[in-house]
């Protein structure tokens, strides 16, 4: 009986226990095309990638958002390329943090959630939208717009009413955006990996003539797979664009433990060099509010941190 009940209990510690992640298989090559892109105001690298990061602050007075920034790039011993910023549909860009950030040479990619999509065209958000054009064309230098990022999650569906209404919504921003003479912002679509897993997210994709970088967020979050698997179906979608790529947000959860969080991110240096369209990656260093599996934050977990901070000092993430 003893043995029987050891032997349940091993059983059941192995089935709750995360798993170490798979054995990486060679990375996926799908998104080939090396460039020149017409990409906007912000030029990609012709060779490498830019490195960039949202770090949520200790609290999101300027002061905070200025600190958590610095304080990574203490932290990796460089500089960052972009800083990720996020932005209520109501909310303008500009602030302080924001002027210190361009004062110091960094690129800020504005991550602009937008209203009801058909409120939107119905023109009742025109006064906001054209405040938020003059304040982008006010900072004088190249910004990535990423307008309504992971409008295919599925709980936007009732905001985003359907694909049509998003890329209704989409063009009808950006053509404000031409009245108001903005010509520093690069615009960046960017839905999620499982968007494309699903074969929803190229659905929402407004078209070329309005698009300058395309764009994917992945995670290994309630599951551990490479990520070269994770955006394969992105990648292959992307690689029939002549656009350049960036990974506007990618994380491994912290359930997975420190050796397969470094696995996992020096597996994914390999894959963001295999694929030379992607020209820009930025990392998702926070934890939410979702448990253990959506704490992405790398600074207080040191083995998944010093994989980080070799890829920030690897030469293809140093382009300039």
């Amino acid at each position: 009986m003893r043995r029987a009940i050891l032997a349940a209990v091993l059983v059941l510690a192995a089935c709750t226990e995360p798993q170490p992640v798979r054995t990486p298989s060679p990375p996926t090559v799908a998104a080939t095309d090396a460039g020149p892109f017409d990409a906007g105001p912000v030029a990609p690298p012709s060779r490498g990638a830019l490195l960039g990061a949202w770090v949520k602050p200790e609290s999101y007075s300027q002061p905070g958002r200025l600190a958590a920034i610095n304080g990574l790039q203490r932290d990796l011993g460089r500089p960052l390329d972009i800083v990720n910023t996020y932005r209520r549909f109501d909310q303008e860009f500009g602030t302080e943090s924001d002027e210190e950030f361009l004062r110091q040479g960094l690129t800020i990619m504005l991550s602009w959630a937008s209203g009801d999509t058909r409120s939107i065209t119905a023109g009742r958000h025109d006064d906001l939208i054209r405040a938020q054009a003059r304040s982008v064309r006010k900072a004088g230098v190249p910004v990535l717009l990423r307008f309504r990022w992971e409008m295919d999650r599925p709980n936007l569906r009732a905001t985003m009413w359907s694909a049509a209404d998003f890329i209704a919504a989409w063009r009808y921003v950006w053509r404000i955006f031409e009245q108001e003479r903005v010509g520093n912002a690069s615009w960046v679509w960017c839905p999620t990996a499982e968007g494309f897993e699903r074969g929803e997210a190229p659905d929402f994709y407004p078209g070329d003539d309005v698009v300058d970088w395309t764009c994917v967020d992945v995670y290994a979050s309630s599951e551990l797979r490479p990520i070269g698997e994770l955006m394969a179906p992105f990648l292959r979608w992307a690689s029939t664009r002549d656009k350049p790529i960036i990974v506007g947000e990618f994380g491994v959860a912290a359930v997975w433990g420190s050796t397969a969080r470094a696995e996992w991110l020096r597996d994914a240096v390999r894959t963001f060099k295999a694929n030379p369209q992607i020209k820009a990656v930025s990392y998702f260093e926070s934890d939410d509010d979702k448990g253990p599996t959506g704490h992405f934050r790398l600074a207080n977990d040191p083995p998944a941190f010093d994989a980080f901070v070799e890829l920030g000092h690897d030469r293809w993430f140093n382009p300039h």
